[in-house]
């Protein structure tokens, strides 16, 4: 696991760009997966400068969502099939009908999340793909708990989750408690994982999983276990780990041609 801690999210969305251009300009058919949530935003913003400013394209890429709510219709605006047009699709080239997410109003959401697990590995699986973490420690939304070789299901969100989730809806009552994600085993087979964490509330889960054990009660600490996983963070989210010194020293003197 590498871990970077960068000034801001603004340094961390320009190095996980960088990835993700250098995986298009290698293959531009790359499939990508993709986050919602407050993380990746400035990441996603930066690629679209990127589309606007520099012509990078997406329009032979593919990409697959971690997860959805449950019941919630596509076109409601939080629906995460809305919110990743809205937020990333609508601005660059992709093919809209080339992203792809569980269907949350799927009659049989267990055959719809096996069907989920094999339209993944029926594209060639994802190359690199976009993680955010909650503040307890959920990746995608599997929360505490779940199992680290889990695939694409049904999950009853935390209320902590709903809580923090709340922000997006009038109200919390409004929030859905159940969801459909990609499981933490379905997520690691990904060739790359790169989580990106801002804030101090971030700092206590950050911390969990990078330097704590193995353990389903912080499911983002599977990404231990990955054979290349990459965490950014900015100096609020790593204030609690007790390497960072270290950590910057390793990527100070990583040589850039390796990337990420």
């Amino acid at each position: 696991m590498e871990i970077i801690i960068a000034a801001s999210p603004k340094a961390i969305a320009s190095i996980v760009a960088d990835a993700i251009e250098d995986l298009l300009t290698e293959h531009a058919g790359t499939v990508l997966g993709l986050a919602t949530g407050s993380s990746p935003l400035s990441v996603y913003q930066e690629l679209i400068r990127r589309h606007r400013d520099n012509g990078l394209s997406f329009a032979k890429s593919r990409a697959f969502l971690l997860d959805e709510y449950l019941g919630l219709p596509r076109a409601h605006p939080q629906s995460y099939h809305s919110v990743i047009r809205s937020e990333f699709v609508d601005h660059i080239d992709i093919d809209p009908t080339h992203v792809y997410s569980p269907d949350g109003e799927a009659a049989d959401p267990v055959v719809e999340g096996q069907r989920y697990d094999a339209a993944i590995a029926a594209a060639g699986g994802i190359e690199l793909q976009l993680l955010g973490i909650g503040t307890d420690g959920h990746i995608g939304f599997n929360e505490p708990t779940s199992s680290l070789r889990s695939r694409t299901r049904v999950k009853t969100l935390t209320e902590q989750t709903r809580s923090d989730n709340a922000r997006f809806f009038d109200h919390v009552d409004q929030v859905p408690r159940h969801v459909m994600t990609q499981g933490l085993g379905t997520i690691s087979e990904a060739r790359h994982l790169v989580l990106v964490a801002t804030g101090e509330a971030k700092a206590e889960a950050v911390a969990a999983m990078v330097e704590g054990p193995v353990a389903a009660i912080c499911p983002g600490s599977v990404l231990q276990l990955h054979q290349h996983a990459t965490v950014l963070v900015d100096e609020d989210a790593a204030s609690r780990l007790k390497l960072a010194d270290y950590y910057r020293h390793v990527y100070a003197n990583k040589p850039r041609w390796q990337g990420i």
